[in-house]
């Protein structure tokens, strides 16, 4: 297929491209950025240095294509949608512009109103292990941000079967520096973001929205940068409304994500990785998820671990093309890791 990536120069944009260049069913054709108009992608990627003779076009001059990924700034897609439905044949967007379902939810958490609330309804939400039939069938896909994923994947199974009790869940959520964006301003600079363990968001932060929506769950997140490039650790704190064994939890885990290609449950009585642990899944798809039991303050404490580039974003938006495609869900996917690292 003929594919087109807009905003190819960020983090995302060169993951997106990382993957693509090697995916066996697809033809990079056209990348995109006003900054590094006539350039090399190796430019901003040098990760991709004699892997293709790609140069970046401007947004202007994007030509129609088979698939359209998406990976600008939050606020930027949401008013040329309309435009890239008509000539981008399936739309991948992996900003935040298409993924709440109610407008009014806009000017709460992005500070804007949305140009084109009827273009929401057509968007189905990037999430495979929940949407994988109406994925199918969609040509806008928004795909969810990296800590809403880690959260939504690791409190699932625990709303599918209905033993949380009215006081929501408490999320507390790690990330590395990578999750900030190429242009994040003078608090990711090495000198300001090395050695801290920083609450960014104590409260108010927009992936709210997003768990809040896919759970219906009332959800208080808080929001810390650690010492890392890549990674999201989602630490969920879920209260319960009866006891529950783990064994339970085992089954629920197990139905919800025991035929998934990228979701494994994590959850071990020895070993160096007992519990989720983002460090190992760099550079995969992979969402590891897991849980313990609290009988003392009646709740479940539920994890979620991602590569945010990876499953957090561009290997997320991969996989749901595939299944929109046609393709085998894990082409171009199929990197493993490493371990050490």
């Amino acid at each position: 297929m003929n594919v087109a990536v807009v905003g190819g120069s960020g983090y995302v944009g060169g993951e997106l491209l990382r993957l693509l260049l090697r995916h066996p069913e697809v033809e990079v054709s056209q990348v995109t950025s006003d900054t590094f108009v006539g350039k090399s992608i190796a430019r901003p990627h040098p990760n991709l240095r004699k892997v293709s003779t790609l140069t970046f076009v401007s947004h202007a001059d994007l030509r129609p294509a088979d698939a359209t990924f998406v990976a600008t700034p939050h606020g930027e897609a949401m008013a040329r949608m309309p435009e890239l439905l008509a000539s981008g044949g399936i739309v991948i967007d992996l900003s935040a512009d298409h993924r709440l379902k109610d407008p009014s939810l806009y000017p709460k958490h992005y500070r804007t109103d949305h140009p084109h609330p009827e273009v929401l309804a057509k968007a189905v939400l990037g999430l495979p292990e929940v949407y994988r039939e109406r994925l199918k069938s969609s040509n806008l896909i928004a795909v969810p941000g990296c800590i809403a994923t880690a959260s939504i994947l690791a409190l699932h199974p625990l709303v599918s079967i209905g033993i949380l009790d009215d006081r929501g869940v408490v999320v507390d959520a790690k990330s590395g520096s990578s999750a900030s964006g190429r242009d994040s301003g003078p608090a990711g600079a090495h000198a300001e973001r090395s050695g801290v363990m920083r609450a960014y968001a104590p409260t108010g932060h927009r992936h709210t929205a997003e768990i809040e929506q896919e759970t219906g769950l009332k959800v208080a997140l808080s929001c810390h940068a650690v010492e890392a490039v890549r990674g999201v650790l989602a630490t969920c704190h879920a209260f319960v409304n009866r006891p529950v064994e783990e064994k339970e939890l085992w089954r629920a885990y197990r139905s919800a994500y025991g035929n998934e290609p990228f979701v494994r449950i994590v959850h071990e009585s020895d070993g160096l990785y007992r519990e989720p642990e983002p460090k190992i899944l760099a550079g995969t798809n992979y969402c590891d998820v897991g849980f313990a039991t609290d009988p003392h303050a009646h709740r479940i404490v539920a994890l979620g671990a991602l590569d945010n580039l990876m499953k957090g974003a561009a290997g997320n938006a991969v996989q749901c093309f595939n299944l929109r495609a046609g393709f085998p869900e894990t082409a171009g996917l199929d990197f493993l890791g490493l371990h050490p690292v």
